[in-house]
């Protein structure tokens, strides 16, 4: 499952809702809850750095994405900007 968010606010939410009762974070903003059922909190602008034509950019951002657990959208863009 997935879950589109526009804020960080609403990443934060999710992820905390869904992680109650027993749920397991995991990596690059996959968590499973207390039922066993994977998610995905996805930061929508994720999306548009993934599909960035500067493959650079778009690549930083990957490489963001996959150091994280839950996704953070400031260090996102931090890394797709190369700071």
């Amino acid at each position: 499952m997935f879950v589109k968010c526009q804020t960080q606010a609403e990443v934060d939410d999710y992820w905390e809702k869904l992680l109650a009762g027993g749920g397991k974070p995991q990596h690059c903003g996959w968590l499973t809850d207390e039922y066993g059922v994977s998610w995905q909190i996805v930061p929508t602008v994720l999306g548009d750095m993934l599909r960035d034509k500067d493959a650079a950019k778009s690549q930083r951002a990957m490489q963001a994405m996959l150091q994280m657990v839950k996704l953070d959208i400031a260090a996102l863009k931090k890394a797709f900007d190369g700071r």
